[in-house]
C-alpha cells in the first residue's frame, strides 16, 4: 500500500480502498511536485472517483487545496460549467483584491459567489458575455494567485468543446502551482486521441503523468471483501465475488453492500449461505439484481424519492425530489434519508445539498426497472415542477419532452435552450443543442431556419467546426431556406473557411453569393459580407482597386443605415486597408477615430480597428507609431471589460519586437502565445514566420527552415513572400544561390500577379541578390523597376528602404560609391523606422563599398557592425563579419583571458548556444564561419566541460550552470 494513502480507510459503509497503491503515489507526487497535468483513464466503475478522492483528500490534510468540477451528460448552460464548478470553492484561498490583476473581473458574472473578492470592472459589463480569450486569461491568473492547488475536473468524456478547449489552453500553459487532474472513460470520449484534444502535447516546463486503471486483482476482492465481511468471506465467496464482477470495484462493492448484513455483528449473520446469497441477489457481472435487492428493502416514500432521482437523471435538492415524487415534505425527507443510508442514493455535491443514483449504471438500472406508466408519470410531472423553477432548466426539460416521444416539445424547448447558451456565451453547449437539431429528421422548416442561423454565428467559437461545416453545407442546398436567411449563414460558413480550413478561396465564393442574396434587404450582414471580402482580397494580395472597390460598396451599403455597429466596422476596416495600402491622407483620420462612444459595439469596432492598424503599421514600415496604436486597443478592451483582442495585441507586440530587435524573450513569447491560440492558423503562421526569423539569424537554419515549413499551408499572400525571403537568405548563406532564386522567383511571380509590392517589398531585396549571384542581372533590374512603380506615391517607408537596397545592390562593384550612396540611404532610412537589425544589414553592405579604395575605415564601420549583430544576438551575420575583418588583417580583440580551464571559451559559448536550439553541426560550421573538423572538436570539448553525455543535454547543462555560477561560462 502506498505509504500517503491508509489502505484502511474506511468509506461507504466499510469500503476500504486496495489495489491502488501505485496510482495513488503517482497522484499524489504530481500534486507535490507542480505544475503537472495527470490524465486518469478507465472504464466506468473502475474507481476513477474513488482514487481522486483519497488523494484529495490526503492533499487537504497536508494543508494543501484542492476543488473539484464535474461534467455532465445532460447540463443547462452554463459557460465552461465544470471549471466554474470548481472555481467556486477557492473563494477561502484567494488572496486580497489588491493581489488580483483587474483583468479577472470578467469572471464576475460566472462566479457571483466571489464577485465581492474579485477586481471590480473598468466599466459596465452587465449583460456583456466574456469571449473564450478573456476567460482563458482570467482564469489562469486567478488560479495563480490561489497558491499550491489542486484542481480536478470530473468525467471529461462528457465535457463540451468550450470547457475542453479552456482546459487545453490551461494545461499547455499552467500556472508554476498547480496539478490539474482530468479524470475519462476512454470508449465514451466523442473522439480518438488525446482527451484535450490533437492540440494537446506535452508541456516543456510541466510534468504530464497519465494513469490507466485497470480492473482489481482478486488478491485487491479478497482484501476489500475481508475489511467488509470479516470470516464470513471466505475463499468460495471471494471467488465467486471476483468472478461477478470481473475485478470491477463499482460491482464488487455493489455486491457487499448487498452482503453486509451477513457479517458477524449483524442480526441476520450465521442464518445464511453467503455465496448462495449473492447468486439470488443479482445476475453475475451485472448491477440491475443487486440494485433490485436493494430497492425491495425500502419503504415507498424511499422507493419513490429513488425513482424521482432516476428518472432526473441529474443531482437534485430534497425539495426537488420530494416535489417530483408527490410526497409531503416530512415523508420525502424520511425516504431520503432511508435511501442514502441504504446506499442507493448518495450526496453528489456535498457542499450544495444535491443527491442522486450512485451511479449512472445504478441510475439506469432503477430507471430501467420501472413499469413504463410510472416512467411516463414521472416525466410529465417533472415537466410541470421544472418549468415552475425560477430559473427553468431547459436542457432537462427537453429531454423530459422527447422521453415522453413529444417531438414538438423537445425541439421547440431544445431551441430556447440554445438560445439561451448563446446568450451566456456557452457555445459549446449551443452547437451540441443545434447540432442535435439540424440532425432531426423531421424538424419543421421554420425551426431548422433559426438553427441553422443560430449555428452559423457561432460555428467558428467552437472547436468541432468540421460538425458545423457538414451541416451548415447541407442546409445551404435545401431550396425552401428563405433567400435572405441563406445569405446570412453563408458569412458565418465563409468564416469558417477563412479561420479554421484556410481555404480563402471558398470563403470568398461564400462572401460573393452572400452579398447577391442579402441585397439591399439587410445592409448590416451585406455590409459584413463586403467588408469581409475587402480584407480577403487584401490578405491575398489583390489589386489596390479591387480591395478598395469592395470597401467603398460597403460604405455606400450602410450609409443610410440605422445600424451604428455596422458603419464603426465599416470604417475600421477602411482605415485598416487604406493604412496597409501605404494611403498618405490615412493617418488625421486614424488620428480622429473616436476613442469614446456610448456604445460598447462602436467602442469594441474601433479596437478592432486600431489593433488591426497596428498590423498595417508593421507591414508598411511606420513602426514607432505601433506601440501606441496597442496600448489604445488594449485600454478600449479593457475599458469594455473585453479582452478579445489580447491575442492578436501579443502577435502585433511580437512582430514588433522581432523589428525593433528586443530579441531575448522572443522565443518564449512566441511559444506561450502559440500554446494559448491553438486554433487560429493566421497567429501561429506568423509565430513561425518571426522565429524562423530569428533562427535565421541565429544561424540555426535546420530550426530555421521547419519554422518556415509550419506555414507551408497558409494562403496570406504577404505571409507566404515573407516565408520565401527567409528561405532564400538562408540558402544564399549556404551558398546554394540557384535553390535562393527558384523559392523567391516563384514567390516574386505570385508577388506580380497580386501587386503587393508594399506589404511584401522584404522579399524583393533577396530575390535581387538570388537573381544577380545566378547572372540574371536583367531580372534583377526588372524586379527593382518593378517594385518602384510598385510604391510610387505611396506613404511606405521600409519598401522605400528596400528599394535603395536594391539599388545599391544593383549598382555593384562597377559602381561602388553610387552603390554606397544608396546603402547609406537604406541604412538611415531603416534606422528612422527603428529597425536595427536591417540597419546593421544596410551598414555592411555600405562599409564592403569602402574595401577596395580605404580598407582601414571598412575595418572600422565593420567592427562596430559586428558588435551590432553580436547585441542582438545575430551570430551567424557577427560571424561572417568577423570572417571579413580577418580576412582584411584586422582580428577581432579577445574576450577574457586566454586560459578558460573548464570553462567554455566564447567561440564554444557560440558553438553550445547553437547546440542547445538543436543546430547541426553543418549548421554550426557554415554560421560561424569554421570547418566541419573543428566543430567536433569544439563539441568534443562542450560536452566535456559541461559534463553532458549527448547534445540534447547541453541545453539543461547550460541554464543549469547559469544558475549555479550566477552567470554563463562565457566570462
Amino acid at each position: 500500500m502506498t505509504a500517503g494513502i491508509d489502505p484502511r480507510t474506511a468509506w461507504g459503509g466499510g469500503l476500504d480502498f486496495v489495489g491502488r497503491s501505485r496510482e495513488a503515489d503517482l497522484l499524489l507526487d504530481a500534486a507535490a511536485h507542480p505544475p503537472a497535468v495527470v490524465l486518469i483513464e478507465g472504464e466506468a466503475g473502475v474507481g476513477k472517483s474513488r482514487l481522486v478522492e483519497e488523494a484529495t483528500a490526503q492533499i487537504t490534510g497536508r494543508s494543501g487545496r484542492a476543488v473539484t468540477g464535474y461534467c455532465h451528460p445532460l447540463r443547462e448552460p452554463l459557460p465552461y460549467g465544470p471549471v466554474v464548478d470548481a472555481l467556486r470553492q477557492i473563494g477561502g484561498g484567494l488572496p486580497p483584491v489588491a493581489e488580483i490583476p483587474p483583468w479577472t473581473s470578467v469572471l464576475a458574472p460566472l462566479l457571483p459567489e466571489l464577485a465581492e473578492q474579485l477586481p471590480l470592472p473598468a466599466a459596465d459589463t452587465s449583460g456583456t458575455v466574456p469571449q473564450r480569450h478573456e476567460v482563458v486569461r482570467a482564469v489562469r491568473a486567478l488560479l495563480q494567485t490561489c497558491g499550491t492547488l489542486t484542481v480536478v475536473v470530473e468525467d471529461m468524456h462528457w465535457a463540451d468543446e468550450a470547457t475542453r478547449e479552456l482546459l487545453l489552453l490551461l494545461a499547455m500553459d499552467l500556472p508554476p502551482r498547480l496539478t490539474l487532474v482530468l479524470t475519462y472513460r476512454r470508449e465514451e470520449a466523442a473522439a480518438a486521441g488525446p482527451i484535450l484534444g490533437p492540440a494537446f502535447r506535452r508541456m516543456p516546463r510541466a510534468r504530464l503523468v497519465e494513469i490507466r486503471l485497470e480492473p482489481l486483482a482478486e488478491k485487491d476482492v479478497d482484501d476489500l471483501a475481508v475489511a467488509v465481511l470479516g470470516p464470513v468471506a471466505s475463499p468460495a465467496l471471494i471467488r465467486a465475488l471476483f468472478e461477478r464482477s470481473a475485478g470491477l470495484p463499482l460491482v464488487v462493492e455493489e455486491d457487499l453492500i448487498t452482503l453486509s448484513p451477513l457479517k458477524g455483528d449483524h442480526p441476520d449473520s450465521g442464518t445464511a449461505d453467503p455465496v448462495a446469497a449473492l447468486g439470488r441477489a443479482a445476475v453475475p457481472r451485472g448491477l440491475s439484481e443487486a440494485v433490485a435487492a436493494r430497492m425491495k428493502k425500502l419503504t415507498m416514500p424511499a422507493v419513490t424519492i429513488v425513482e424521482a432521482a432516476a428518472v432526473l437523471a441529474v443531482a437534485a435538492d430534497e425539495a426537488l425530489l420530494t416535489e417530483l415524487a408527490g410526497l409531503e415534505r416530512a415523508e420525502g425527507s424520511e425516504g431520503l434519508v432511508e435511501a442514502l443510508n441504504a446506499q442507493v442514493l448518495r450526496e453528489v455535491r456535498p457542499m450544495a445539498l444535491k443527491y442522486g443514483l450512485r451511479h449512472t449504471l445504478a441510475q439506469q438500472a432503477v430507471y430501467q426497472a420501472m413499469p413504463g406508466p410510472r416512467r411516463r408519470h414521472l416525466h410529465e410531472r417533472a415537466i410541470t415542477v421544472l418549468r415552475e423553477l425560477p430559473h427553468p432548466p431547459l436542457v432537462q426539460i427537453a429531454r423530459h419532452h422527447r422521453a415522453l416521444g413529444d417531438h414538438d416539445g423537445w425541439q421547440s424547448f431544445t431551441q430556447e435552450a440554445a438560445n439561451q447558451a448563446i446568450a451566456v456565451g456557452d457555445h459549446g453547449t449551443a452547437a451540441s443543442l443545434l447540432h442535435s437539431l439540424l440532425d432531426e429528421q423531421d424538424i419543421g422548416d421554420d425551426m431548422r431556419t433559426r438553427a441553422a442561423l443560430a449555428l452559423s454565428r457561432i460555428a467558428l467559437f467552437n472547436a468541432d467546426y468540421a460538425t458545423s461545416m457538414t451541416q451548415l453545407r447541407d442546409i445551404l442546398a435545401d431550396p425552401r431556406l428563405p433567400t435572405v436567411t441563406r445569405g446570412e449563414i453563408r458569412i458565418g460558413f465563409a468564416a469558417l473557411f477563412y479561420n479554421q480550413v484556410n481555404d480563402l478561396t471558398a470563403a470568398r465564393e461564400q462572401l460573393e453569393q452572400a452579398v447577391v442574396e442579402l441585397g439591399d434587404e439587410r445592409p448590416g450582414p451585406a455590409g459584413e459580407a463586403l467588408c469581409s471580402l475587402a480584407l480577403l482580397a487584401y490578405d491575398c494580395g489583390r489589386q489596390d482597386k479591387e480591395i478598395l472597390g469592395w470597401i467603398d460598396r460597403a460604405e455606400r451599403m450602410v450609409e443610410h443605415s440605422d445600424d451604428a455597429v455596422a458603419k464603426a466596422w465599416v470604417r475600421a476596416d477602411k482605415l485598416f486597408l487604406l493604412a496597409g495600402l501605404g494611403e498618405r491622407t490615412v493617418w488625421p483620420m486614424i488620428d480622429q477615430l473616436p476613442r469614446d462612444n456610448e456604445d460598447p459595439g462602436v467602442l469594441r469596432e474601433n479596437a478592432r480597428g486600431l489593433c488591426n492598424i497596428a498590423d498595417a503599421a508593421l507591414y508598411v514600415g511606420h513602426d514607432p507609431r505601433v506601440p501606441a496604436l496597442l496600448d489604445e486597443s488594449q485600454a478600449l478592451a479593457d475599458r469594455l471589460g473585453h479582452t478579445t483582442l489580447v491575442g492578436w495585441c501579443r502577435l502585433h507586440r511580437l512582430r514588433h519586437a522581432w523589428f525593433a530587435g528586443r530579441w531575448t524573450d522572443l522565443e518564449a513569447d512566441g511559444t506561450a502565445l502559440a500554446a494559448a491560440c491553438p486554433d487560429d492558423h493566421l497567429v501561429e503562421a506568423e509565430i513561425s514566420l518571426t522565429l524562423g526569423d530569428l533562427s535565421t539569424a541565429r544561424g540555426q537554419w535546420t530550426k530555421a527552415l521547419e519554422h518556415y515549413g509550419d506555414t507551408a499551408t497558409n494562403a496570406f499572400a504577404v505571409v507566404a513572400a515573407q516565408v520565401a525571403a527567409g528561405m532564400g537568405r538562408i540558402h544564399l548563406a549556404q551558398d546554394q544561390p540557384q535553390d535562393a532564386w527558384t523559392i523567391t522567383g516563384n514567390a516574386v511571380d505570385e508577388l506580380r500577379r497580386n501587386a503587393a509590392w508594399i506589404r511584401a517589398s522584404i522579399l524583393v531585396p533577396v530575390a535581387v541578390m538570388a537573381a544577380l549571384a545566378t547572372g540574371r542581372s536583367h531580372e534583377a533590374a526588372q524586379l527593382t523597376a518593378e517594385l518602384e512603380n510598385g510604391i510610387a506615391d505611396r506613404d511606405a517607408p521600409a519598401a522605400i528602404a528596400h528599394l535603395h537596397l536594391c539599388r545599391g545592390l544593383l549598382a555593384g562593384d562597377t559602381r561602388r560609391d553610387a552603390a554606397r550612396e544608396q546603402f547609406l540611404q537604406a541604412e538611415a532610412a531603416f534606422q528612422a523606422i527603428g529597425r536595427p537589425y536591417p540597419t546593421a544589414i544596410s551598414a555592411e553592405l555600405a562599409a564592403s563599398t569602402l574595401i577596395p579604395a580605404d580598407p582601414e575605415e571598412a575595418a572600422r564601420v565593420l567592427t562596430a557592425v559586428a558588435d551590432t549583430y553580436t547585441q542582438l544576438g545575430a551570430v551567424f551575420d557577427a560571424s561572417r563579419v568577423r570572417q571579413t575583418l580577418r580576412d582584411l588583417g584586422h582580428t577581432p580583440p579577445s574576450v577574457g583571458r586566454r586560459g578558460y580551464g573548464d570553462q567554455l571559451s566564447p567561440r564554444e559559448h557560440e558553438v553550445a548556444q547553437l547546440i542547445a536550439t538543436g543546430a547541426t553541426n553543418r549548421d554550426i560550421a557554415q554560421s560561424l564561419f569554421l570547418s566541419p573538423r573543428t566543430v567536433e572538436h569544439h563539441v568534443a570539448n562542450i560536452l566535456r566541460k559541461l559534463g553532458a553525455t549527448e547534445r540534447a543535454a547541453v541545453r539543461g547543462a547550460l541554464a543549469l550552470d547559469r544558475k549555479t555560477r550566477g552567470g554563463s561560462r562565457f566570462r
